[in-house]
């Protein structure tokens, strides 16, 4: 036991030392020493999974200094695995975007007889898009909510401007006739200015279906 413990922890060491080198490893080399790093460590646990059985085997007296031994030797090697696995997601983060840089930084421009165009990218031209849309919501919005507060305000003006009429008939002891068609001149403005809204509301309803 105490070989196999000495050689998985000078394997562990020897790890150590090549993870230091990942960062500074060239692009065509580095999937080599990641490829030659997770074999060293698949064979360390290969080690330790016989060093757990050994470790049972030992004596009473022994057996839970070796098994504290052994159990630093797997802390270590779990550690170096996730920083692997770690260095690995960076680098295809790093790949993917010089990827997608190199991409767009190669569409080339396209020349036609009598003009020359350069490519957008569509995802930039739908969020500028979107933005002005949004834009355009939040100012129409603005102008709805301005239109329909005017409307209330104009409805409570023609309430006010109806009452105070039928008061003054009243005094002036108008007739019938005209009384009705007081009442019918407010009617219609009610309709007006229910008709008024409504379509206001039609009309921002389409224009937020449009540009959506």
């Amino acid at each position: 036991m105490e070989t196999l413990y000495h050689q998985t922890n000078k394997q562990i060491q020897e790890v150590q030392s090549l993870m230091g080198r990942l960062e500074n490893t060239d692009r065509q080399s580095v999937h080599l020493l990641e490829n030659e790093l997770q074999a060293r460590i698949d064979q360390i646990f290969s080690h330790l999974e016989r060093l757990e059985i050994l470790t049972s085997k030992e004596p009473l007296n022994r057996r839970q200094n070796a098994k504290l031994r052994v159990d630093q030797l797997k802390y270590d090697v779990q550690h170096l695995q996730t920083a692997l696995r770690n260095f690995q997601h960076r680098r295809y983060s790093r790949e993917t975007q010089d990827r997608e840089r190199e991409e767009l930084m190669s569409r080339t421009f396209t020349t036609n007889d009598a003009d020359t165009s350069i490519p957008i990218d569509e995802t930039l031209q739908l969020n500028s898009n979107l933005n002005n849309a949004h834009r355009g919501m939040d100012d129409l919005l603005g102008s709805g909510s301005s239109i329909l507060t005017g409307l209330r305000d104009q409805r409570g003006t023609l309430k006010g401007t109806h009452k105070k009429m039928l008061d003054v008939a009243n005094m002036l002891g108008l007739s019938n006739t005209v009384m009705r068609l007081i009442e019918k001149r407010a009617t219609q403005d009610k309709f007006i200015m229910i008709g008024g809204m409504l379509l206001t509301c039609v009309v921002m309803f389409l224009v937020v279906k449009y540009l959506g």
